[in-house]
């Protein structure tokens, strides 16, 4: 076996790429990256430099991969480390650059190695991680919002892990948006339909959005949505560019799916999310306007009516929000893994990491009791 490290995807056969990670994940198809390499939402200037793992075998087949970043800033990875970069900058320590094994921009669960049938998942994770450390002389590994296989890997390997809160919505084989309200606690329940109603007053249509509804002049108006959106919340034009949208029209139409608020046939708003097997993911969003309850209408219920009308088990609003919690979205714990290299600080990292478990474990059950269904006999 032997791991080739490429830095860009297009040295990649995409057949090979695809068939290790299948379809059921939008984030990891080979157009998806493709496209933010393209667009220039990647690259040397943003920060993220890409570095693409593949194993091949004896005979040259690929049989393994793994999507990393070699990072020189924190920014787009949502699990965030900046209190490590702080006290390694404190005492006159180097923390960047780190490599990430991630999805840029992109806090969702998901595939980070796929792997050929009857391999193991950890001896790969032992070849790619030596070839790494052979080409790069970096503070630290990590491996952000993984799955179960991969993070019990990285646990045996002994990779510290940490944990994020997210919100989660569950489809339990709900046959309309009526019948997840009726679960619902009478006062949540009728505040989400006050809200709804509300919408209606304002004079707001919502439409949903895919394939071939997705214009040119829809991708224009979304991307200058986005843009205004992301100025007024960080100061900055958002981390994607326009082309890259206009590169994941083109590649990834199947996946896309938007839900559009109109006024007298204009388009003042609009949620982008990406559809998986069981999964919708909520990703995007961006306004002309803002009208009251129109962020929870276009984000929220209208990702939930459409899972319910689909068949989606799962909606993945999007990091962060507790205010997801009232409106039926249930906090779980998601998982990163880091691996530092032996330094002064190590001891201190180790113990910042098994605090903030128990932390974020004792939150969670906190916020479980406020969930809005109604309790079960």
């Amino acid at each position: 076996m032997r791991a080739v490290i490429h830095a860009t995807i297009t040295t990649v056969a995409k057949n090979d790429w695809d068939r290790l990670f299948g379809n059921h994940y939008p984030f990891t198809r080979y157009d998806f990256l493709l496209a933010l390499e393209q667009g220039d939402s990647l690259g040397l200037q943003r920060g993220w430099l890409p570095q693409y793992v593949v194993v091949y075998d004896d005979n040259d087949t690929m049989v393994a991969a793994m999507p990393w970043f070699k990072k020189t800033h924190s920014y787009g990875e949502y699990l965030f480390d900046w209190a490590f970069a702080e006290a390694f900058e404190r005492y006159g320590f180097q923390y960047y650059p780190k490599l990430i094994n991630a999805i840029p921009f992109t806090p969702c669960q998901g595939p980070r190695l796929a792997i050929s049938e009857g391999l193991n998942c950890g001896e790969m994770l032992s070849i790619i991680e030596s070839e790494l450390l052979k080409q790069h002389d970096v503070s630290n590994l990590q491996s952000l919002y993984v799955e179960p296989d991969l993070s019990r890997a990285l646990a045996d390997e002994g990779w510290w892990q940490r944990f994020d809160i997210q919100f989660l919505w569950q489809n339990r084989n709900y046959g309309s948006f009526d019948d997840f309200l009726a679960a619902l606690v009478s006062r949540k329940r009728k505040t989400i339909r006050k809200e709804r109603q509300k919408i209606s007053e304002q004079n707001v249509q919502m439409r949903t959005l895919q394939g071939n509804e997705l214009t040119a002049e829809f991708w224009q108006q979304f991307t200058l949505f986005y843009q205004r959106t992301y100025l007024k919340r960080s100061g900055h034009g958002g981390y994607l560019t326009p082309a890259t949208f206009k590169l994941w029209a083109e590649y990834l139409s199947d996946y896309i799916v938007v839900f559009a608020a109109y006024r007298d046939g204009n388009m003042l708003a609009a949620s982008l999310c990406f559809k998986g097997e069981d999964t919708l993911y909520g990703r995007y969003w961006g306004c002309r306007e803002e009208l009251e309850f129109l962020h929870f209408e276009a984000c929220y219920y209208q990702g939930i009516e459409f899972c319910i009308n689909q068949g989606l088990q799962y909606f993945d609003a999007g990091a962060q929000g507790e205010h997801k919690l009232h409106r039926g979205f249930e906090p779980v714990l998601r998982e990163g893994f880091y691996r530092f290299m032996e330094a002064p600080l190590s001891d201190a990292i180790e113990q910042y990491c098994q605090d903030e478990r128990s932390a974020l474990r004792e939150h969670l059950k906190t916020l479980q009791t406020y969930l809005p269904y109604k309790i079960s006999d």
